[in-house]
């Protein structure tokens, strides 16, 4: 013990050691009294047996080598198409084409460089009295791409009220356009919202008006009022656009393409990877021995793939499913079978991240607390050897606090007690677990460096917390129901509910405010001059884009033979044939 504590130090610092372990005294003979009766959640078994992921067929080495030499001719067409004089209007389509076809990633200098000469050399005012398509695509991509754009850009479709001139609705890709644009939205700009409301009242009667036969336009529309782009699954909505597409634009043959080469290489890699995190998860038999958790091996590769796709990112992609199966484990474990005594001993170990506190625990949180300090360390070492950086209190430090708020629930839970909506939101933009994945993303990747982890060191930057505060708010709008009838605490609106006496209907309007509310200041650190790099940034998008896409229609999480299995089909499984 150092010699600067003191003798008075000594003896407090022996009598908190001495009430500590007489608590877990306590908590042991516990865990010794007859069997504990066990809640079940009767979570539905997976529909991706191990047998199964490691019968998918990739493609052949010759198709792989095929493959490889046909992207590179592509590349070269697309990128002189890039560097082509064009209008303006020409330059931006393809630009957005790129991105919405998930092949931008190959083009990151030259798209910046189009976009910055657009900047420099284009007359802003000029742009300000063109159509409203056109200057609404300007909006998005530069404020996409990391440039600053007021949204006074669009002050001239203004009429002397300050409200959107009528004339506009009659502009239907002018209209799409604009509320796209809309979503990009930060925190106080009235325009832009004063824009979306607008548009999805206008589009909504373009749908249901006889007058206008464009099918390919109505499928378009109906697409973006279902959800915008700005909220969309990056690899989702690239897989759809790919189909639309092949048809839109055939003076741009070599561009779909690539897009087709690309998608089938990196669908391939995706299956490498998956057999690869499945022999982890089949060795842990975690399934097996924990009958009741949620088996969900494939749907936590989805979610990996929708935070981030590129190939550069496989190793992050490996280390976080098996982050997420860990963490819904853990939190099977606290929502469903643990006793809160069982539940406060296990905490203590993750806290102290001792593994001799977890002797005395049942078996079944041995294995999982011997299962998250090996994978942590794991992580942790990988980036040591490769970076020479020491990341471990970070990672440990998204454990510690992810199980300490779900201790929180439980305790909320076993005492009756009802959170107010600040109270539980307070604590559930962590119980998500979305602090482990956004800081595995900060860590386990190549651009990490000394000076970036200083950043996030000291705590949970906004950017995180309104990521994963979005993530747990769609979560609760399509799972509450479902775990209130298994006794899980209340969640976002219940508490709402509870504590302001009103109706599920009006509870869940509040909710949505609060996602829309979110969303302007996920914005506005995203869009922003914050000093995070592009790649994490995009993480904390796309976190809370897969988290709406995984409950857009339900829980296609807990309940995975959906919408969640069609897109684990489209995107894991089923290549885009090239015709």
């Amino acid at each position: 013990m150092p010699l600067s504590l003191g003798l008075p130090s000594c003896i407090q610092v022996f009598q908190t050691k001495l009430r500590v372990h007489s608590h877990r005294s306590l908590i042991y003979a516990n865990l010794k009294s007859p069997q504990l009766e066990r809640r079940s959640a009767n979570f539905r078994p997976t529909i991706w047996h191990d047998y199964f992921i490691h019968s998918i067929k990739n493609g052949g080495e010759l198709d792989q080598i095929g493959n490889a030499k046909r992207v590179c001719k592509l590349k070269n067409e697309v990128s002189q198409m890039i560097y082509k004089e064009e209008p303006l209007r020409d330059k931006l389509e393809l630009v957005d084409a790129l991105q919405q076809l998930g092949v931008a990633y190959h083009f990151e200098e030259e798209i910046h460089d189009v976009l910055t000469d657009i900047c420099v050399f284009q007359d802003l005012s000029t742009i300000m009295n063109s159509d409203l398509y056109l200057v609404s695509l300007f909006f998005r991509l530069l404020r996409t791409n990391g440039f600053t754009v007021p949204e006074d850009i669009f002050k001239n479709y203004l009429d002397d009220k300050g409200d959107c001139k009528s004339k506009l609705s009659l502009d239907i890709h002018g209209m799409l356009s604009l509320y796209e644009a809309s979503y990009l939205a930060k925190e106080g700009e009235e325009i832009l919202e004063m824009a979306r409301h607008f548009t999805i009242k206008h589009l909504t009667n373009y749908l249901e008006s006889s007058n206008f036969n464009d099918s390919s336009m109505k499928e378009h529309v109906a697409n973006a009022l279902q959800l915008p782009l700005n909220w969309r699954m990056e690899r989702l909505h690239t897989r759809w656009f790919i189909d639309q597409y092949k048809t839109a634009d055939q003076t741009r043959r070599a561009l779909w393409e690539l897009a087709v080469v690309d998608f089938n290489i990196i669908q391939d890699l995706y299956k490498k990877e998956l057999k690869q995190a499945s022999r982890w998860w089949t060795e842990l038999r975690f399934y097996e021995k924990l009958p009741f958790i949620r088996d969900r091996l494939v749907e936590n590769y989805l979610i990996c793939v929708g935070t981030a796709f590129e190939p550069k990112h496989a190793s992050y992609r490996i280390a976080e499913t098996k982050a997420n199966c860990l963490v819904t484990t853990i939190d099977d474990v606290y929502d469903v079978y643990g006793s809160l005594n069982e539940l406060e001993l296990f905490t203590d170990a993750i806290e102290q991240w001792d593994i001799t506190l977890t002797e005395a625990l049942p078996e079944y949180m041995q294995m999982c607390c011997l299962a998250l300090f090996d994978t942590v360390e794991s992580d942790a070492h990988d980036v040591l050897e490769k970076k020479g950086l020491n990341v471990t209190p970070i990672l440990r430090r998204a454990w510690k606090d992810l199980c300490k708020a779900y201790l929180v629930e439980a305790r909320w839970y076993h005492n009756g007690y009802v959170p107010t909506l600040e109270e539980y939101l307070d604590n559930g933009w962590v119980t998500i677990g979305a602090n482990v994945f956004l800081s595995d993303a900060y860590c386990i990747n190549d651009d990490v460096t000394a000076t970036n982890l200083e950043q996030f060191s000291s705590g949970y930057p906004d950017i995180v917390r309104y990521s994963c505060t979005l993530a747990r708010l769609y979560n609760d709008l399509a799972t509450s129901s479902d775990e209130l009838k298994r006794g899980d605490t209340k969640k976002s609106i219940q508490c709402y509910m509870h504590h302001e006496n009103v109706t599920e209907s009006v509870a869940r309007r509040e909710i949505k405010e609060m996602i829309r509310t979110n969303w302007k200041l996920l914005n506005g650190e995203v869009l922003g001059n914050s000093a995070f790099h592009k790649y994490f940034k995009n993480a904390c998008l796309n976190i809370s884009r897969i988290a709406q896409c995984i409950y857009q229609h339900g829980d296609g999480y807990g309940k995975p033979d959906g919408e969640t299995k069609d897109q684990v089909t489209l995107l894991l499984l089923d290549p885009i044939k090239l015709i």
